[in-house]
Order: structure tokens, then sequence, then C-alpha cells
């Protein structure tokens, strides 16, 4: 399945997308997807229902975010070698987290607005994986068992706020609308296996990121395994796994987002994101 939220921004409804590609309304059907209707069974609902009886979605509604209510915006950093390596750090030893300020989290198409002071603002296409069933101590065998899906993130970032002066991972990457996510929630079964997902970013029509999920250097059933073992995963949690090459920072000279660029950035199976890119405000 592939799932939605459909609305102005604070007012998103679910929706469920259809094999012509039509948005059909959920509302009523589930509150949200968040939190409880992210579980198996919800899941397995929505499953059965027959998308041709529900309402088509007039018009052409704004996308939200894919999931609602977040509780955990977890990040991997440096989790492709040649990522690594462009930006001149040591492939981690293990994986490298960090957090995303929930509040960065926007739909996939919505204005991305550079901070104020932003001199280094840049991009990153990453596949993002959606809990939907608690993970405590998890195994990597059943790890993939507790994912209620697939998304894509651009996993925003202001360089000189992230690396510069004190160095903070989470100021760098935690600006308003830092974290597009979206277009779709793609359940599991449309994904048998998130290892093998061609992955692409331009800017203003420039090709800069073609990667592939297959050259993670720790795989998703790895990741969700691993952070189980430090904290419990909830269902809404999501966890952005990473980018390939190709990042600004790591181009020679660098190169940076400017106000009235377009970024254009989408994952095989997953749908693409456009964002124009705005002063603060």
């Amino acid at each position: 399945m592939k799932l939605l939220r459909y609305g102005t921004p604070g007012h998103e409804k679910p929706g469920i997308l259809d094999a012509q590609g039509h948005i059909r309304d959920l509302s009523g059907l589930v509150p949200d997807l968040a939190g409880h209707s992210l579980l198996p069974d919800s899941l397995e609902y929505l499953a059965g229902l027959d998308p041709e009886a529900l309402s088509i979605v007039p018009g052409n509604p704004r996308i939200g975010p894919c999931v609602a209510g977040v509780g955990k915006f977890l990040c991997i950093g440096l989790n492709y070698s040649d990522h690594a390596a462009e930006s001149g750090m040591a492939v981690p030893s293990e994986p490298l987290l960090f957090m995303k300020a929930t509040s960065a989290i926007c739909g996939p198409n919505d204005n991305v607005i550079l901070p104020r002071g932003s001199l280094k603002s840049d991009w990153e296409v990453e596949l993002g994986v959606v809990i939907g069933k608690e993970a405590r101590y998890v195994s990597q065998a059943n790890a993939l068992s507790h994912v209620a899906g697939y998304c894509v993130i651009n996993d925003l970032s202001e360089r000189a706020f992230q690396l510069e002066g004190t160095g903070q991972w989470v100021k760098g990457k935690s600006a308003d609308t830092f974290g597009p996510i979206g277009p779709w929630l793609v359940t599991t079964d449309e994904i048998p296996d998130p290892q093998k997902l061609g992955m692409w970013l331009e800017v203003d029509g420039h090709r800069y990121q073609n990667g592939t999920t297959a050259t993670m250097v720790y795989g998703v059933a790895h990741l969700v395994s691993y952070l189980s073992n430090f904290l419990s995963l909830h269902p809404g949690d999501i966890i952005s796994t990473g980018t390939p090459p190709g990042v600004g920072l790591g181009q020679k000279p660098p190169v940076y987002l400017r106000a009235g660029q377009v970024m254009t950035l989408g994952i095989e199976g997953l749908g693409s994101q456009r964002q124009l890119v705005v002063p603060a405000i």
C-alpha cells in the first residue's frame, strides 16, 4: 500500500493511493497515519479495503508528511562509505546516531526555508524507515517485522551549524522544514528488500546524488536491531538511514543551496519530492 496524508498544514487527512494514482480518502476509517494506526493489525485492516469503494479526493491537494505524531526522528550519519570519504570522515565502527527535531518535519513538496545566517545548507536523499510495532532488544532476524514501511527523506543540513563552532549535529539538522518526508508511506509488502533501492537527488536539474541502498554500511535490519538495544522504538518513530555520495559538502569546491533553487529527489518505489528553496523568514 501507498499511504499518505493530504491537506493544509496541521489539518491533514489520511489517504491511500489507488492503482490509477488517485488519492482515496481514509477519513473515518483511521484517525490519522500515526501511532496505533501503524500497528500490524491496523495495516492489515487497511490492506483489506477496496480502494475503488472509497471516495476520490478531488483536485490536487497538498501532500503532507506521510506520518503524523512522530515521537523520535532518529538519523544515522556516515552510513555510506563513499559519502564518509567525500566528507573527510572515517566510516564509524558502529552506527553513528543523532536526532533531528520533529519540528523540522514538513511535506515532501513544501518550501525549504534557509535558516537565518545560513551559508552552507546542504541536501541528503535518504531512505526513511517507519516503525510499526514496538521494538526493544530485537534481533536482526526479527527486526524488519517491526517496520511499518518506508519513505523518502531529505535530511537537510546546515554544515556550518553542524560542523563548525561547537560542532553540534542536531543543531545543524533541525531547522524548520529541514525534514521533508513522503510523499507516501509504502508498506513493507511492496518493498521486499530495502537494500535494493535506487536513489537520486538533483538541484536545478543537475544530478548530484545517484546511489543505491545496496551500499549502506549498516542495513535496515541491523539499524533497527542496534537502536532497539539503546532505546525502545515505537509506532511512528522514523529512522533516516544515511545518504550516498554527492552532497554539496563533498563537491570540489563545495556547493550549497541558494534561495530560488529547486531540489528534486526520489527513491525507487517510494515516490519523489520537489522543494523550492526560499530565504529565511
